[in-house]
This record gives structure tokens, C-alpha cells and sequence, in this order.
């Protein structure tokens, strides 16, 4: 499997009109300055230097930190010029940045096709008009369809960002808003877990009551039951979970509040839907070996062990063997009962 690495590019959107009750990023950008081409040039060299020797690996220029499409088309311009330059020197692969379903009009896609950006994402965050109401997103339902609709027609790839826990959120509009991302069919989806951070509306709501999260358990069943309809569907979810990188920390532990963070979410979520998978098998068998590649391992055992400790106490009249095996695919897990094995499953994705 080619190695995939990005070079992230941040530019803080300081002309965002909207203020979404989640969003930190006024307080990003108060703490960071405007960025230049040559800011840019630097953040891709800083990367390539240790990338370009990597046999296999292909390379994306990506732009985070805001809706990209929402600066002057002029600063667009500027960065941009600078990606196409690395990806017709054939140091890069890719273009990739992220917007909003309000900021794509057909000028905008114009301009990005010209400088030969390949991926855009929306952050949609749902599809229930109350939770975009209520989170104060500043877009309709309608817009999305339309954003999608345009991104498509151009060839881009496309991509859906997803949010669990917003206000007004339910199970049932969470699995509303999958069937629609099923029904548009982007190439790749993310799926984040609402972080109330300190500084925000949402932390406001949260503290004066008017705002009660979901509960970790909640949001983990959610998460797994929206990751396997979209997997299901041939979407690949490149992202479960916020990076620790994405908040906004200096040492501060209260910037986070409520038990809304957990740093190992993918790792969890991998965690449940082995054990659902081992579950169901167990039903057939009183011994079970799960053999699983490299990458496939955390998950099956389960974050901290998890899924060894609950199969010991629930099933103890039977055993599940857990085996590393470095044989299979990275991704690749192999069940086998006390009748000779079964085939292998397909291996499965993880980003």
C-alpha cells in the first residue's frame, strides 16, 4: 500500500462572516498572522526535505484552517500558483483544501480548476435544517445539494464533513445525514465528534445548560453506525476524530470542556466494531483466534486492551485468541474457529 503524506498548508480565514457556535477560529486567528506564497513555499520545503527520498509515497499540498474558497480569490490565486508549481515539478500529487457549501459558485470552481486543484471538501456538517439553524451555519440543506452538484460536475473529487452532537442533533439525524451523503456519493467523507472548546457560543450553551453533549458511549455507537453505512456505501471516511493538533491548547487542560475529546476516537471506534465482528462469530464457536495485520491489530484487541478484558469477562466459557500476524495485509483481519478457519475478510480501511 503506497504511503500517503501531506503537506498541511494553514490559513486562517480572517474574513469569515459567520460564527458558527462550535467554531474556534477567531481565536486562531487572533493568534496568527497573515500568510504569504513564500510562507507556503517554506511549509513545502520544510516537508518535501524528508518526503522526496520516500519510495512509494505520494504527496498532497492540503490548506486547512477555514473555508479556503471564502478569501479574496486574489490570495487564493497567490497560494495556489504556488501548489501548481510543485505539482507540475512533479513534487506533489495533489491539491486539496476545504470550504464551505456557501462558497462554491462556478467563478470560484473556474479559478480552481485552473490552477489544477484535484480535492474539495465541504464542511456540511449536517443535513437537518434545525441543526444547521440551531449551530448558527449560515446554510441551507439546498445549498449543500447545489455546492455538491457544481463540485461534481467539474470533476473534483469530493468530500463531506460530518458532525455528531451538534445542538438538536439526534441518532436519527445523524443516519438522515449519511443517507444523504449516500444519495450524493462524494469519493471520500470525515466524521467528527462535536469538541465544546472554551471561547465559543457552544461553550456558552454548554455551561448555562442549554446545551447537554452527547455522552462518549452515545457518540461512539453513533460514530461506528454512520462509519459503517458510509464504508458500506463505497465511501472512504478518511477521518474519525479531531487531531490534537486541531484544538487550540497551550498547556491550558480547560480549553476542552465536558468529556467531549477523546484523543484515541478512531482507535475506539475500530475497538467496537472488532468486537461486534468477534461477537457474532462467537456465536458459532467456543474458541476463536482473530489473526490481524499491523494495522488491524489496536483495533481488534481494542483501545487499552478493551476488547480482550470485556470478551474475558462476558464470554467465560469461551476463549478468543489474539494474534499479530505479519503475514496478512496491514488492514487485513482472519477469523478462525475450531473447525479449520474460515476465508478471510476484505481487508478493511483505516486513515
Amino acid at each position: 500500500m503506497k504511503r500517503h503524506a501531506i503537506i498541511p498548508v494553514f490559513i486562517p480565514h480572517l474574513g469569515c462572516p459567520h460564527s458558527c457556535v462550535f467554531c474556534n477560529q477567531r481565536a486562531i486567528t487572533a493568534r496568527s498572522g497573515p500568510v504569504s506564497a513564500e510562507d507556503v513555499r517554506r511549509t513545502a520545503e520544510q516537508y518535501l526535505s524528508t518526503l522526496e527520498n520516500s519510495e512509494g509515497c505520494t504527496v498532497e499540498m492540503s490548506f486547512f484552517g477555514g473555508s479556503f474558497t471564502g478569501i479574496p480569490i486574489e490570495d487564493q490565486s497567490r497560494y495556489l500558483a504556488i501548489a501548481k508549481e510543485y505539482k507540475h515539478a512533479g513534487r506533489i500529487s495533489s491539491i486539496h483544501m476545504s470550504t464551505r457549501p456557501d462558497y462554491i459558485d462556478r467563478r470560484i470552481l473556474d479559478n480552481l480548476a485552473s490552477y489544477g486543484a484535484d480535492v474539495i471538501e465541504l464542511g456540511v456538517q449536517s443535513f437537518d435544517p434545525e441543526v444547521l439553524r440551531l449551530s448558527e451555519r449560515g446554510h441551507t440543506v439546498e445549498q449543500v445539494y447545489e455546492a455538491c452538484s457544481l463540485i461534481k460536475e467539474y470533476g473534483f473529487t469530493l468530500g463531506i464533513q460530518l458532525m455528531i452532537g451538534l445542538p438538536g442533533d439526534s441518532y436519527w439525524a445523524c443516519m438522515d445525514s449519511v443517507a444523504q451523503t449516500v444519495k450524493i456519493g462524494p469519493q471520500i467523507a470525515r466524521i467528527y465528534p462535536t469538541v465544546i472548546i472554551s471561547g465559543t457560543r457552544l461553550a456558552q450553551m454548554y455551561l448555562d445548560g442549554s446545551y447537554v453533549p452527547f455522552s462518549q458511549d452515545e457518540t461512539l455507537r453513533i460514530a461506528k453506525d454512520m462509519y459503517l453505512g458510509l464504508t458500506g456505501a463505497g465511501i472512504n471516511v478518511i477521518r474519525v476524530g479531531l487531531k490534537a493538533s486541531a484544538l487550540i491548547n497551550d498547556g491550558d487542560d480547560s480549553v476542552v470542556l465536558g468529556d467531549t475529546y477523546h484523543p484515541a476516537f478512531r482507535q475506539l471506534l475500530d475497538g467496537a466494531i472488532a468486537r461486534d465482528r468477534i461477537e457474532e462469530r462467537l456465536r458459532t464457536t467456543d474458541i476463536l483466534t482473530v489473526r490481524a495485520g499491523s494495522k488491524a491489530f489496536s483495533g481488534a484487541v481494542g483501545h487499552k486492551g478493551a476488547n480482550k478484558k470485556y470478551f474475558a469477562a462476558e464470554y467465560p466459557q469461551k476463549t478468543v485468541i489474539f494474534k499479530a500476524d505479519a503475514s496478512l495485509g496491514d488492514y487485513e483481519t482472519v477469523f478462525e474457529d475450531g473447525s479449520g478457519g474460515n476465508p478471510p475478510e476484505a481487508p478493511g480501511k483505516k486513515q
